[in-house]
């Protein structure tokens, strides 16, 4: 097997597992609707809370953080594999010498899948939780540093963008802090990045005023 094969078919299931819809189906299974018409059309855990309840919020954040962890996890038991960690790149090493590299690939892959499904016209959620679920599996400290932040300002502001918002900028310095090597960092860089994109909306109601808190309906 090939080299390059092994880091698509990896990438490819990256994807898949984070492109899974899980606050699309809740809303199918729960109450016949697409969820993407209601609400802020997200997706995500926050949507769900607003249209469908506490419940289904809970399960939907909770799969949405095990598909990062799940992405990384696959890439680091492939890569382990003697076979596959043997395989020659063009320099010559083995394959598995690039592992920190691949899981970065897949921890973006995922994290970028989350909001640009497949399954559903490329479209979901903002991919915070995801990326949380990716943070967590490369490192539970850093993992845990990022969810301690976005809890703080949940708990003084009551409002989830805000948050999440503060958990990605948090993510890179965490990072550096806790000594992670580089790919790791590049990717806690490039994910939140990407995680502000996908709240760009959300950055101009709060500088608005106009962002809903938790309990409200969304403007």
């Amino acid at each position: 097997m090939n080299a390059w094969l092994v880091l698509g078919l990896v990438l490819l299931a990256a994807y898949v597992l984070g492109a899974t819809p899980t606050g699309y189906w809740a809303g199918k299974l729960l109450k016949d609707i697409d969820i993407r018409q209601y609400g802020s059309k997200s997706t995500g855990a926050t949507n769900v809370l607003r249209i469908l309840g506490r419940g289904p919020a809970i399960a939907v954040l909770l799969i949405d953080i095990f598909k990062g962890v799940a992405a990384i996890a696959l890439t680091r038991y492939v890569y382990s594999l003697p076979n596959i960690a043997a395989l020659p790149l063009p320099s010559g090493l083995p394959l598995g010498t690039w592992l920190p590299w691949a899981v970065m690939l897949s921890g973006l892959m995922s994290i970028v899948a989350h909001s640009k499904s497949m399954w559903i016209g490329f479209k979901g959620g903002k991919s915070a939780a995801t990326a949380l679920g990716v943070l967590f599996a490369l490192s539970w400290q850093v993992g845990l540093g990022v969810a301690t932040v976005f809890l703080l300002m949940l708990a003084l502001f009551r409002i989830v963008s805000l948050g999440s918002i503060a958990g990605a900028i948090s993510a890179s310095l965490w990072m550096i802090a806790l000594r992670q090597p580089l790919p790791f960092l590049l990717l806690a860089i490039a994910g939140g990045i990407y995680v502000l994109i996908t709240h760009r909306a959300n950055i101009q109601r709060l500088l608005a005023g106009t962002e809903p808190k938790v309990g409200q309906k969304h403007l």
